[in-house]
Formats: C-alpha cells, sequence, structure tokens
C-alpha cells in the first residue's frame, strides 16, 4: 500500500494555494498515488454548512477537515488541503491528530503577500471588503497567523504554479512520500 500524508496548504485568500494543490494532484496521480484534494470551499459547502467565520467556526471548520484529512492519509491517500486556516493553534491541533495516528503531516505556507492577493482576487472578496460589503476578511480585517516554520514556504508570486508544484513534490519525495 502507499504511504498517505496530509499536506496542508495555508495562506491568504487567493494566495496560490488551491491552484497548487491540484497541479500537485495531478502530477501525483499520473504517478499513481491515490490524491484527494479537500478544497476549503467545497467543505464549506458540503461538511460545514452551518459555520460562520467566528474564530471558534472557523477552529470547527479547520478540526473537520483535518479529521478527514488524517482519515484518508492513514488509509493510503495524499490528502492535499488548501485551506486558510487562519490560527496557529488551529493548524497545530491537526497537526497533533496526524502525530497522534503516527499520519505523515506536512504544512506548507504558500506566502503570498495581501498586495497580490488583493490583485488577484480570484473570487472577488478584497474587492467587498474594500466596498464595505463584508468584514471578517482574513489578512485585512481579520487575523493571519503566518505559520513560524512550515515544512516549506512557497512564495507563489516569485515562481509559476508549476514551479511551486515541483518544489513541493520534491519535499514530498526527499521525505519519502512520493
Amino acid at each position: 500500500m502507499t504511504t498517505g500524508a496530509t499536506v496542508w496548504l495555508t495562506g491568504l485568500p487567493s494566495a496560490g494555494k488551491t491552484t497548487i494543490a491540484y497541479e500537485l494532484a495531478g502530477r501525483l496521480r499520473e504517478e499513481g498515488h491515490r490524491v484527494e484534494v479537500l478544497d476549503g470551499d467545497e467543505i464549506r459547502e458540503f461538511l460545514s454548512s452551518g459555520l460562520g467565520f467566528s474564530r471558534e467556526d472557523r477552529a470547527t471548520n479547520v478540526q473537520r477537515i483535518g479529521f478527514l484529512a488524517e482519515l484518508l492519509a492513514r488509509n493510503g491517500v495524499k490528502a492535499l488541503v488548501p485551506v486558510i486556516a487562519p490560527y496557529a493553534d488551529s493548524r497545530e491541533a491537526v497537526r497533533g491528530r496526524h502525530q497522534a495516528g503516527d499520519t505523515p503531516y506536512l504544512e506548507v505556507h504558500v506566502a503570498t503577500p495581501v498586495e497580490v492577493c488583493s490583485v488577484r482576487d480570484v473570487k472577488g472578496l478584497y474587492a467587498k471588503q474594500a466596498a464595505g460589503e463584508i468584514s471578517g476578511l482574513t489578512g485585512v480585517d481579520d487575523p493571519y497567523e503566518a505559520p513560524a516554520s512550515p515544512d516549506l514556504r512557497i512564495e507563489s508570486h516569485t515562481q509559476t504554479v508549476q514551479e511551486s508544484a515541483a518544489a513541493l513534490h520534491a519535499l514530498l519525495t526527499e521525505r519519502g512520500l512520493a
């Protein structure tokens, strides 16, 4: 059986997390790995639809995703998790769950500056926040606690999606997971 692992990609909205995850997923599938991308937006729609964006609800959402990721990973799936997860304590709890189960876990910080993210503005969130239509936008008027020592830091604004995915693939290979 292939070794599963969770790869958690954290970063601001529009940082490139999901794009990098899908690029890496394609590459891993071509190599014969079982891969699932646990997209934060899809999880919110299907598993966490009743949750808002308070700190408590965000923590609950992250723990649900972490549980699902660990379940998949311990069963031989590479779970790629492009989820903001703005609070360090929530991410550490997910890491702890994986460590308790002896399940490989990698934290990747997609470290794209807020200025770049707001220009990309994939979902129009930065424009809505600037117009006063929404509040609580992570990294703007709600906190984002960047990982102090991630397994990998990707600066997506300085390289292509393919280069970012290749750097992450290299880390998985180095750790014996790809």
